[in-house]
């Protein structure tokens, strides 16, 4: 399960002491989880934002950089913080057909995370073209209207109640 972070919930200095009763009470297994941050969280305080980051996964948290691309995109990130997975923006994604140089540079952020043993989500896919252009590039996952809308929870629990194998 993929959760979005904001900026405040970071800054709160007791974020781990919230999250661990979390993970507790839902009986949830920490590798089934991944924090989703974006780099403006990371700019706001760099040093302080490594030393949460990596006590979250100490955890045994996953941890995704969000929108990636759109923001400071400083290669560094990709070295300095536990980042798992890279969160390509919808704004790469939906340019990839039409526009050889996005396609390119979505190439490019796959071929690197791939290198660095990271995986790669394409946001906002919308159609089966773009679907298509991001298996040309062995993108990992994809998410966006192509699969589904945004559900209220109860929905989305009877979906996967029925397709236990997703």
């Amino acid at each position: 399960m993929s959760v979005n972070v904001s900026g405040k919930q970071l800054e709160n200095r007791d974020f781990i002491g919230d999250l661990l009763p979390v993970l507790n009470q839902t009986a949830i297994d920490s590798s089934y989880l991944k924090l989703e941050v974006t780099e403006s969280i990371i700019m706001a305080d760099p040093d302080k934002a490594e030393m949460l980051l990596k006590e979250i996964k100490g955890l045994g948290v996953s941890l995704a950089i969000d929108d990636f691309g759109t923001g400071y995109s400083s290669l560094s990130y990709l070295h300095r913080y536990p980042f798992d997975t890279l969160k390509v923006d919808r704004t790469f994604i939906e340019k990839i057909l039409e526009d050889e140089k996005f396609f390119e540079t979505v190439r490019m952020i796959t071929m690197l995370a791939s290198s660095l043993g990271m995986s790669v989500v394409a946001e906002g896919v919308e159609d089966e073209k773009e679907l298509a252009k991001l298996k040309e590039l062995d993108c990992t996952y994809a998410q966006g209207y192509l699969f589904a809308r945004p559900l209220p929870a109860d929905r989305m629990t009877e979906i996967l109640a029925d397709n236990p194998t997703w």
